[in-house]
């Protein structure tokens, strides 16, 4: 049987965890999808999946032969393009991820916008707070907000996040109104559970200020963060793409202007700049684009 075929199968298997479902995307019955599959398996004389009567898991020799077929795969999608058999218009399916706060402020509108321009692509948006290993769970392409990033990993930079202190009216009625960023440790500050947890790291003109924090709630999402703020429990170190529309109701007040929060880099990341596949490149040209312009990822301070 044709092996390019059998190692589409395959990768297809390998993401969605069912002969079924890969027979239902690649339009086969589920007999040939197991046919191309045997197929393989017997060619390369490995067993590539565990199966059991619902899913199938891969096995430590399918995870090696997963990422080879991949190479292959995208290899060949590059050659092809190369040679001009493809159309311009990119085709197939990517998998993204990105934190869920910045996935609905952001990411998924641009993802919606590109999936109308591209009518013949797919894109599989999985949203979690933890940065996920990209390998392990066969993401294409991870948008991560950090000025530390994983050294195995291509990054390009989409834009800049900036930051915010911001509590609501009702908070400092009771607790009044920090001046000065010393002041914040005499107040209730809900802090992210992996960034500055403990600690504020404000820019105030030439000078660096730690402010060590304490406060009632720690959570590693910022939406939940900023309901609390919202609800009076304290004082917040926001994302502005979060908290911007709040402050401008007055529902929130923004604290310290002058001292603003350590701005983070917004990046794209994957895992190699080689065997591109034309999907992932159209979407990493999109978001910089997008991102390049897109407020309030750019904006400066208010």
């Amino acid at each position: 049987m044709d092996r390019f075929t059998a190692m589409q199968v395959f990768a297809e298997i390998a993401d969605r965890g069912s002969l079924t479902e890969t027979a239902d995307a690649l339009d086969m019955s589920r007999a040939m999808v197991s046919r191309y599959l045997v197929s393989l398996e017997e060619w390369l004389g490995v067993r590539l999946f565990h199966r059991t009567t619902r899913r199938v898991s891969l096995t430590d020799a399918g995870r090696e032969a997963l990422e080879r077929c991949r190479q292959v795969l995208a290899l060949t999608q590059d050659v092809k393009s190369l040679a001009g058999e493809r159309s311009s218009t990119p085709t197939g399916r990517l998998r993204m991820t990105a934190s869920p706060s910045f996935a609905q402020a952001h990411l998924a509108a641009a993802v919606a916008d590109f999936l109308q321009l591209y009518p013949q692509t797919q894109v599989e948006l999985v949203v979690m707070e933890r940065a996920v290993n990209l390998v392990e769970d066969r993401i294409d392409l991870a948008v991560r907000i950090s000025n530390r990033l994983d050294d195995g990993l291509v990054a390009r930079r989409l834009g800049t996040c900036r930051s915010a202190l911001c509590a609501s009216p009702a908070y400092l009625a009771r607790h009044g109104t920090p001046t000065t960023p010393e002041a914040l440790r005499g107040h209730r500050c809900l802090t992210h559970a992996y960034f500055g947890r403990n600690e504020y790291t404000l820019q105030q003109g030439s000078r660096v200020v730690q402010v060590p924090v304490e406060g009632p709630l720690q959570s590693n999402e910022p939406m939940v963060l900023m309901q609390a703020a919202l609800a009076g429990c304290g004082i917040a170190l926001l994302p502005t793409y979060l908290c911007d529309a709040a402050i401008a109701r007055g529902e929130l007040v923004r604290l310290l202007p002058d001292a603003e929060p350590e701005p983070l880099g917004v990046h794209a990341t994957y895992l190699s700049r080689q065997y591109q596949p034309q999907l992932l490149r159209k979407m990493l040209d999109f978001l910089s684009e997008r991102f390049a312009t897109e407020l309030p990822l750019a904006a400066e301070p208010q």
